[in-house]
């Protein structure tokens, strides 16, 4: 499926039935509708899944100068507004989880609930500061230098995987000791079709936020959140306790071990699962 978001078009996967509820599934960024396509036998039985290619990501069009999470908010709320056709529960990963929340903020008539995976929900000038020092900084760094060289010399997504594979994650072992090897495939295949500048506002500390963590949020929320021990965490505990000051009905389950990439990881995919089936029962119907 099509549709438009100011100017740019967007790629939006949908499965299962038309009449169930609706899903919306948001990556995070770098990434593409293909690090979900583990989770859709869980759930296109029951529910009807739309996944979105942000802006700059996946089989989606280009907006050079747009990647901030204002032009990200309105591709979710495009999809919500000219896929969807009812509310939706939103489960967002990192950048998609920055985005669902700014979405339930902004839009709350669009949204049933969210469930955040180890979402980005700093201001701009927090945002800036809690990234400081994060190992994600350095692998982004690495990928804004990397992928255009991948993608001038046509290489082949299965040597990019296997590449991948075989490079560290955050805790110096290698990737394919800690991650699922559809998640790494998927990596690959997202690297491949990214317009690596919408790495640049991160790594140059100019990104835009669009979720105010000084408001509430109004729909039912879970925030997963990476074990804070972990090198690549982007929950951090002021944004918990800003959460709880001013969202008190939302729920923080840390995951104790996990990095970042909580779906992707061989140790905690299941619990991920199990949260996003949990919440979809309770919140979707």
């Amino acid at each position: 499926m099509i549709i438009e978001s100011g100017g740019v078009t967007l790629h939006v996967e949908e499965n299962g039935n038309r009449d169930s509820p609706v899903a919306l599934l948001l990556h995070g960024i770098t990434s593409s509708t293909a690090t979900w396509d583990w989770l859709i036998p869980h759930l296109a039985g029951n529910y009807r899944v739309l996944r979105l290619d942000f802006r700059g990501h996946g089989q989606s069009g280009r907006g050079p100068g747009t990647y901030h999470f204002p032009s990200y908010l309105a591709d979710a709320i495009a999809v919500c507004e000219q896929a969807a056709g009812r509310p939706c529960v939103v489960i967002g990963h990192s950048l998609g989880g920055g985005t669902a929340a700014a979405l339930a903020q902004h839009r709350p008539d669009l949204v049933r609930g969210i469930l955040l995976e180890d979402p980005a929900l700093a201001s701009s000038d927090q945002l800036r500061g809690e990234l400081e020092g994060n190992a994600l900084l350095d692998a982004f760094r690495l990928m804004r230098q990397m992928i255009p060289l991948l993608q001038e010399s046509n290489a082949p997504v299965e040597i990019v995987a296997d590449t991948l594979a075989g490079s560290p994650g955050p805790s110096g072992a290698p990737l394919r000791d800690l991650l699922h090897a559809d998640a790494i495939n998927a990596m690959a295949t997202s690297m491949l079709q990214l317009d690596a500048t919408v790495l640049d506002p991160v790594l140059d500390g100019s990104m835009i936020t669009a979720f105010d963590p000084e408001a509430t949020i109004s729909v039912p929320a879970t925030v997963l959140a990476a074990d804070p021990a972990s090198p690549d965490a982007v929950v951090r505990a002021g944004d918990v306790e800003r959460l709880a000051r001013h969202s008190p009905h939302v729920e923080v389950r840390v995951v104790a071990g996990a990095g970042h990439l909580i779906h992707d990881s061989l140790a905690h995919r299941d619990t991920f699962r199990d949260a996003v089936l949990e919440f979809l029962t309770i919140n979707a119907h």
